[in-house]
């Protein structure tokens, strides 16, 4: 999540999704302390980002690592001169509803991307979500993203761009985001970045819904222009 001013923003919500995955995927193990946690490792820390790490400790409980670390401010809520690339990575199935620890398929194709984020596409050929942030699409005025199904992480960032934006939930092809006016990402640290191209099949120029959004979100998250 994102720290600003030694506060980690939307943090109520990061505890909620991940006290669920919690119980789902350890119902017997239980976690504690988690926000005096967060604003012990957010303390200090003007611009930055924190992880909270949950595992088994191997006696039946859970074990919380906690990891803040310093961002460029420029990197939140990010203009066009920082828009990004995607790239396909098909994965069947998506990677889920929960945030793993374990990223390295994710990294694997990061770092053999040239710079592109990938882009998660199931089988079917929908398209589901950046392998840091949630995908958001722009047709005829109209934002669409990918429905929370079991396939996708249901992002703390999306949840709010929910509440600020009028989005339609439905499937969104490979050949539906290729056709989109505009398409932008959300994501816990960087907010809303625009997205450029898809790989080098296709490419957009500024949208001023995508900057809408950005700018109702900095609204939200009470941050400087």
């Amino acid at each position: 999540m994102l720290i600003r001013a030694g506060r980690p923003l939307e943090l109520e919500r990061h505890l909620e999704r991940l006290r669920a995955s919690a119980a789902a995927l350890y119902p017997e193990a239980g976690i504690e302390h988690l926000e005096t946690l967060a604003a012990e490792g957010a303390r200090g820390v003007a611009c930055g980002r924190l992880r909270l790490t949950v595992a088994p400790n191997g006696s039946g409980r859970l074990r919380t690592d906690v990891l803040a670390a310093a961002v460029d401010p420029a990197a939140v809520l990010p203009g066009w001169d920082r828009a990004v690339r995607l790239a396909g990575l098909v994965v069947e199935g998506g990677l889920g509803a929960h945030k793993w620890a374990d990223r390295r398929l994710l990294a694997g194709a990061e770092a053999a991307g040239g710079g592109a984020v990938p882009l998660v596409v199931d089988v079917d050929d929908c398209v589901l979500e950046a392998s840091r942030a949630n995908l958001f699409v722009v047709e005829d005025g109209t934002i669409v993203t990918p429905p929370a199904d079991g396939r996708i992480l249901p992002g703390v960032t999306r949840r709010r761009v929910l509440e600020i934006a009028a989005v339609r939930e439905e499937p969104v092809s490979l050949a539906r985001l290729l056709a989109a006016d505009e398409a932008f990402l959300t994501g816990s640290v960087r907010g809303v970045e625009p997205v450029y191209a898809y790989e080098h099949v296709r490419a957009w120029r500024r949208g001023e819904i995508t900057a809408g959004v950005a700018d109702a979100l900095r609204s939200r998250w009470e941050l400087d222009p």
